[in-house]
């Protein structure tokens, strides 16, 4: 069996898709592969902006290849996808996901408690930035784009002071020396689903489907499936950051599923958790939507817009 496989052309999204194929031919040897890299709208918009609709920038022009039958599936960040899949496409396999915490990285091996004042922290993230200026209101926390390295080298060569990505991409590309310090999940919330790699494919390929399948991890499937599922729902009636992770019991029967979400200024926030049945994380994702938006959690999201202008004016 041969299959053509699209990706970005980034190192880190060729290494998740090496890990996903080589998943693939240690249950199923016999299978052949080609790598297919495709350049997105995210790849070429570089401009270093905060912007509050960032889902789909890099995955739209791999999965119109996949609609058309150019590649047979995609590899892809699952925090990258956005809940609202094409009709024809299905989210077909959730490897085994990696940790899904950010980090800190910077030349000085400092954290960001002890960073001086005024030192510039990057991130490509609204969720990481607000949570940063939680943490430090006197540090200067600017957008920054490129991929993994080439932000990583910006805080080495002094263009930044520090920067904040998500641990899962340095380890993938043999980068975890650089990382000084790693948040807390509970206390520094990541994205729906980061840490994990989605694999798409058409939803009327069952043949495929069930060979994706087999590399699936269910535990990591439940935990992505809750998160996503508050995030769809919270996504329908507003943009704005929203920070989510679903962690599993010790016996694997149970799931809490903490949310988080900020004010514009920092200021105010909604914290929630929920625990419910890991056979059914859909719903539990549902339960913490329906109570953010109980908590008035639109009425949150309103000075969002305005602030990310600001932000980009600086």
């Amino acid at each position: 069996m041969s299959l053509k496989v699209g990706t970005r052309g980034s190192k880190l999204a060729i290494v998740q898709t090496q890990i996903a194929l080589a998943a693939l031919r240690k249950s199923n040897p016999s299978i052949e592969s080609e790598i297919v890299t495709i350049t997105t709208r995210g790849d070429v918009d570089k401009r270093p902006i905060f912007t509050i609709d960032q889902k789909g920038i890099f995955e739209k022009e791999i999965n119109d290849a996949v609609i058309k039958g150019s590649i047979d599936f995609a590899v892809h960040s699952l925090k990258d996808l956005p809940s609202d899949l094409n009709d024809e496409l299905i989210l077909a396999s959730i490897p085994k996901r990696a940790r899904p915490n950010d980090v800190l990285v910077n030349k000085k091996k400092l954290k960001l408690s002890d960073l001086p004042k005024g030192s510039i922290v990057g991130t490509s993230s609204l969720r990481r930035a607000i949570q940063i200026i939680r943490r430090r209101p006197d540090l200067n926390v600017k957008p920054i784009r490129g991929n993994v390295e080439t932000r990583v080298k910006k805080s080495i060569n002094g263009e930044y002071d520090a920067v904040v990505v998500a641990e899962a991409g340095l380890i993938r590309l043999g980068m975890k020396d650089v990382i000084v310090e790693r948040f807390n999940i509970r206390d520094f919330m990541p994205s729906p689903g980061q840490g994990a790699i989605a694999i798409i494919c058409r939803k009327n390929n069952h043949r495929l489907i069930r060979l994706l399948k087999s590399i699936e991890d269910k535990q990591s499937r439940a935990e992505v499936d809750a998160e996503r599922g508050m995030s769809s729902k919270i996504e329908g009636g507003c943009r704005f950051p929203v920070g989510a992770i679903a962690v599993t019991s010790s016996d694997r029967r149970q799931m809490t599923l903490y949310a988080s979400v900020f004010s514009a200024d920092g200021i105010r926030s909604i914290n929630l958790q929920k625990s419910g049945s890991i056979k059914n994380p859909r719903k539990l994702g549902t339960m913490v939507a329906e109570m953010l938006i109980k908590e008035d959690v639109i009425k949150l999201s309103e000075d969002w817009h305005d602030a990310v202008e600001r932000w980009n004016k600086k």
